[in-house]
C-alpha cells in the first residue's frame, strides 16, 4: 500500500483558484508545505483565452499559464498533475486519490471547477464542449480542417457560444442556434443583444433565434426536419459545478458548495471558484455562484486569507467580461433578473453602457468597449446606487 503523505495545506483542483490561493499563502508569509493536485497533465492555466485568443490560434498555450514557468519550484509549492482525488474524509482530514495514495492535511481547498453541459438530444456525443486547452485545439481544427468555409454550428448564444462564433474570423462559416429571442438568454437585455447581433452579422455569422437542435450526427445539427451542415458542433449551453467530491464528503451542497464569506464550507475545508456559492451583499446575503476567472482568482485569495485566520473583507461586485468580433463587454454586478435596462450613451458608437435596474437600485452595469473603467464600474455597483446616481456615474 502506498505510504500516507502529509501536506500542511492541500489544494484540490488545477485552476486559477488553487494557483491564486498558493500565491496568496506565500505572499502572506505561510512557510508550511503546500500540495496542489490537478487532474489535467498541464500546470494551472487561465481559461478565458480558451474561447478567445487560443481558440483562434492567436496565442501559444505557454502564454496562458496561471503562474510563470518555474514559479511553483521557486516558491516550494508541490504540484501533482494527472491526479484525481477520489474521496475526501472531512473528519479525518484525509484525501484519497484514485491511485490509492492518501494525503493528510490541515486545511484544504476544494476548487474542482465546473463541467460543460451536453444537450439532451440524440447524438449529443457529436458535440464538442470547451473546458480545456485540448478542447480548444480540437474545436479549431474542426473549424478549419476542411479549408475556408468549413461550417461550425454553435449550440447556445450565451457567453461561450458568442465567443466561439468568432471562429468566423479564421475562415469558418458559423451558425449559432439560440433557443431564446436574445443573445445571452436575456441576461444582458435587448439593447446589448441587438448591438452584438449586428456585429456578428457583419462577420457573416448567422444567429438563429428561437432555434433548438433536436438531434445531432457526425456532419449535422438538426432543427426539426431541417439539416444544418456542420464540420464541427460546439455546445455552449452552460456548466454544472463539479461538486460530487464535496457531496460524498457530507458537505452542504446546492448547485455548488455552500461557503461563508471566508470560503469555509466546514472547519478546515474551503471552496472557491466555479464550484463555490458565496454569500454576497448584492444578492441581499443570498449565496451566488459566479462562473468566471475573476471570481476564481478572488475566491482563491479569500480562501488563503481564511486559512490564515485573516479577514478578506466583503466580496466585490462580480465581474464578468466577454470579447467577440473585436468588441469587449465588461459586466459588473448581479442581476439574474431585472425590471428594466437604462441605456447610457449611444450603442451606434460602440462605446456605451447599460444599467440593469431592480426595484430602485442599479444591480448591474455593462460597460462596452471601456465606456467607463471597470474599477470605476465596480466601485459604483458596490455602493448599491439608486437610479439618480446614474447621472453622476462618469464623475465617480
Amino acid at each position: 500500500m502506498p505510504p500516507r503523505l502529509h501536506a500542511d495545506i492541500l489544494l484540490i483542483g488545477g485552476g486559477v483558484a488553487s494557483a491564486r490561493c498558493a500565491r496568496t499563502l506565500r505572499r502572506r508569509g505561510f512557510q508550511g508545505s503546500i500540495l496542489l493536485i490537478a487532474e489535467e497533465t498541464a500546470l494551472p492555466y487561465n481559461r478565458p483565452p480558451l474561447s478567445k485568443e487560443l481558440l483562434r490560434g492567436e496565442v501559444d498555450t505557454a502564454l496562458i499559464a496561471a503562474e510563470p514557468d518555474g514559479w511553483y519550484g521557486r516558491h516550494d509549492v508541490e504540484v501533482w498533475t494527472d491526479a484525481t482525488v477520489a474521496e475526501l474524509d472531512v473528519g479525518a482530514r484525509l484525501a484519497r486519490l484514485e491511485d490509492a495514495r492518501a494525503i493528510s492535511f490541515d486545511p484544504c481547498l476544494i476548487a474542482t471547477g465546473a463541467e460543460p453541459r451536453l444537450p439532451d438530444v440524440v447524438g449529443a456525443e457529436h458535440a464538442h464542449t470547451l473546458r480545456s486547452v485540448a478542447d480548444a485545439v480540437e474545436i479549431r481544427q474542426a473549424a478549419v480542417g476542411d479549408g475556408p468555409g468549413a461550417p461550425t454550428v454553435v449550440l447556445g448564444g450565451g457567453f461561450i457560444g458568442v465567443e466561439v462564433a468568432s471562429l468566423a474570423t479564421i475562415g469558418s462559416s458559423v451558425t449559432v442556434l439560440e433557443r431564446s429571442d436574445w443573445l445571452w438568454g436575456r441576461a444582458l437585455g435587448e439593447t446589448i443583444s441587438s448591438w452584438a447581433s449586428q456585429h456578428l452579422a457583419r462577420l457573416g455569422i448567422e444567429v438563429r433565434f428561437g432555434a433548438t437542435a433536436t438531434r445531432l450526427d457526425v456532419e449535422s445539427a438538426w432543427v426539426g426536419d431541417e439539416r444544418v451542415p456542420a464540420a464541427g458542433i460546439v455546445a455552449g449551453i452552460g456548466v454544472r459545478p463539479r461538486d460530487a467530491l464535496a457531496t460524498a464528503a457530507g458537505l452542504e451542497v446546492a448547485d455548488g458548495i455552500l461557503v461563508d464569506q471566508a470560503r469555509s464550507a466546514a472547519p478546515g475545508i474551503f471552496a472557491a471558484g466555479d464550484v463555490a456559492r458565496v454569500p454576497h451583499p448584492l444578492a441581499d446575503g443570498d449565496r451566488i455562484r459566479v462562473e468566471h476567472w475573476h471570481a476564481a482568482r478572488e475566491g482563491g485569495e479569500a480562501a488563503a486569507l481564511g486559512m490564515l485566520g485573516l479577514d478578506s473583507g466583503p466580496p466585490r461586485a462580480p465581474w464578468v467580461y466577454t470579447e467577440f468580433a473585436g468588441q469587449l463587454v465588461d459586466v459588473v454586478g448581479w442581476a439574474p433578473d431585472f425590471d428594466e435596462e437604462r441605456v447610457l450613451g449611444d450603442p451606434a458608437s460602440d462605446v456605451f453602457g447599460v444599467a440593469y435596474v431592480r426595484g430602485s437600485r442599479v444591480a448591474q452595469l455593462a460597460t462596452v468597449n471601456g465606456w467607463v473603467p471597470v474599477e470605476q464600474a465596480r466601485a459604483f455597483v458596490d455602493s448599491r446606487p439608486t437610479l439618480p446616481a446614474l447621472s453622476r456615474l462618469a464623475t465617480i
